[in-house]
């Protein structure tokens, strides 16, 4: 139902953008709708957003749809290091706002193979001259955790933009923090037999724990960085979505919230 919903909002906005285009007489390149999802670390963000992707490809007339999540445009390991971030990674400030700017500018713009960073979970970092080619969708979903974010209005009174400035709609994925907390856990324990078993995972040190140690480091991580991200950024910017989905503790949506025409 919801990318029904979607695409039929997605319609309607081509159909006004080709009706504004005719009568102001200007011919311009193609405007993607763009779509932000946001919401807590383990809220279940990248896989509503890949079903949302493939579904949405469905519709008629069968749309190009992109996604693109914002950890590449987080700052390098290195850079986070000398600000004093690395801790804070997820935090608005650990973001190279400007760079995720200047690429959201670009798509809206209709421009051609435009190229955004790519990010490894793997190594925990950016993988260097790596790129992620965007061109010319016809659906952009851009998920990621602080994508609802505002700024501090100009004194000025000069155009200063955000992220969310470029969305067309806006989805957030919203549970109770302790179900988000023990997803969290039950993520980490999960990754700890699997992603972290490389060597050359960055998390590769937590790999021989044992149930107890992984659950108290998981917790200690949640309680030190993702609550507080939670808390401080992330929550706050729920009302400011178009659909808010709220989840149980089986991952099934129990009531959504859409703003209304």
């Amino acid at each position: 139902p919801l990318s029904r919903l979607l695409s039929i909002y997605v319609d309607a906005a081509q159909r006004l953008y080709y009706s504004q285009r005719q009568f102001l007489g200007i011919r311009d390149r193609k405007m993607p709708y763009i779509i932000g999802i946001a919401g807590s670390v383990a809220g279940g963000k990248s896989t509503t957003a890949r079903v949302l992707q493939a579904l949405l490809a469905r519709w008629s007339p069968r749309p190009k749809v992109d996604l693109v999540t914002t950890d590449g445009f987080l700052h390098p390991n290195a850079v986070l290091e000398r600000l004093g971030l690395i801790q804070k990674k997820g935090f608005p400030a650990s973001y190279d706002q400007s760079l995720l700017l200047s690429f959201l500018s670009d798509i809206k713009a209709g421009r051609r193979h435009v190229r955004a960073p790519v990010y490894s979970h793997l190594s925990w970092d950016i993988v260097p001259s790596q790129w992620q080619e965007v061109d010319q969708p016809d659906i952009l979903i851009v998920e990621g955790v602080n994508v609802l974010q505002t700024g501090r209005l100009p004194r000025d009174g000069k155009a200063v933009p955000v992220v969310s400035d470029f969305f067309d709609f806006s989805v957030y994925i919203d549970a109770e923090e302790l179900v988000l907390r023990d997803w969290y856990v039950r993520r980490f324990l999960a990754l700890r037999d699997t992603a972290f078993v490389d060597p050359k995972s960055y998390f590769h040190r937590y790999a021989l724990l044992s149930d107890e140690e992984a659950t108290a480091t998981a917790l200690a991580i949640w309680e030190r960085t993702n609550l507080a991200n939670l808390e401080d950024n992330i929550l706050p910017t729920r009302p400011r979505a178009t659909l808010i989905l709220k989840k149980g503790a089986d991952h099934v949506v129990e009531t959504v919230a859409l703003r209304r025409l």
